[in-house]
């Protein structure tokens, strides 16, 4: 294992399930190849043979271990059946609840249990279940984020509960380069989980207007403007972008449902209509009026100087944190 390996792979570096269907297999299977852990995301909706068929076409272009994640909170039992059959290496789930059954099923097929919390609660259920590792996320991070602890601090207390017990903390939220990496261990963790930078790559599937505003843009909101009526209750950080600064202050009995149709997008292989506050960001089959579409971002955004590929962002991260550490921890 090299340096600061975590769960079995090279390096302590996961990049993020990037919904809908921004990690694709090219992307999932970049990092996988430059010793990180790469996550294909599940659809949102039941789609076995798709989703199969995502986790072959990786395997065509990796020979290395990945993972593929789950959101609870859409039906995905046969999805779930999918990953287990198929024998990926991890399950990441998130947005529901982490059981000792769905543990124990996933551990039955050889398959690791890594879930995604946001608080103490959730960290609590996810070492009662006998996961094999914990994603925190602090409030800095992009996309739907379900606590509201920043880094910093849940971090730690995480930490504490897990004691002695042979499971990585995972820390993600706001993590962009070398120095959060090294900001992650130093505060205890294993590892580190990367969404936002990870978008603003070549293999993703994000569309080039997407990532040209990670580059562009500095700035971010917690929000529950977008997909109010498809997800409920599930604010999210989003880029500051003109036309949410106009629409910000959108009433809370206002939602996509009686909006006009803005755009269009394939997701997953499903043509899909994109209303107007609806929470789906462009991916590169996206059409219509990108300027008005959601961009989810972490707090990191900032740091965010180029497109890179996805294996110079882990060589950063690591020799970069090398060099810190070297430098400053002698």
């Amino acid at each position: 294992m090299g340096w600061r390996g975590v769960l079995g792979f090279e390096y302590g570096i996961v990049q993020a399930p990037l919904g809908p269907d921004i990690s694709g297999p090219h992307l999932v299977a970049a990092v996988a190849n430059a010793g990180a852990l790469g996550l294909l995301r599940a659809p949102d909706w039941e789609s076995p043979h798709y989703l199969r068929g995502l986790i072959n076409t990786t395997r065509t272009l990796t020979h290395k271990p990945f993972g593929v994640a789950l959101v609870l909170a859409f039906p995905f039992q046969e999805n779930l059946k999918v990953i287990l059959d198929e024998k990926v290496s991890v399950l990441q789930i998130s947005w529901g609840d982490c059981t000792r059954e769905l543990v124990d099923k996933a551990h039955s097929a050889g398959v690791k249990v890594v879930p995604q919390v946001g608080n103490i609660e959730g960290a609590k259920q996810a070492i009662e279940a006998g996961v094999d590792g914990i994603i925190v996320q602090g409030l800095e991070a992009g996309g739907h984020v379900i606590g509201q602890d920043g880094l910093i601090t849940l971090v730690p207390r995480v930490l504490d509960l897990v004691g002695d017990r042979q499971i990585p903390v995972i820390a993600a939220g706001g993590i962009v380069d070398a120095r959060g990496y090294v900001a992650a261990l130093a505060l205890g963790a294993q590892g580190i989980c990367l969404g936002t930078r990870f978008v603003a790559t070549e293999e993703s599937n994000a569309h080039p207007t997407y990532k040209r505003k990670l580059v562009e843009f500095n700035e971010t909101a917690y929000t529950d403007v977008f997909g109010r009526a498809r997800w409920p209750g599930a604010p999210h950080r989003v880029l500051q972008t003109p036309f949410y600064k106009e629409w910000r202050s959108l009433p809370a009995h206002e939602s996509e449902t009686n909006q006009p149709v803005i755009g269009h997008s394939t997701i997953n292989g499903v043509d899909k209509e994109i209303r107007r506050f609806g929470g789906t960001v462009p991916n590169m089959t996206t059409t219509g009026d990108l300027e008005s579409m959601v961009m989810f971002a972490g707090q990191g955004v900032g740091l965010i100087k180029e497109i890179l590929p996805a294996a110079e962002v882990v060589k950063r991260l690591v020799e970069g944190a090398q060099l810190i550490i070297q430098k400053n921890f002698k």
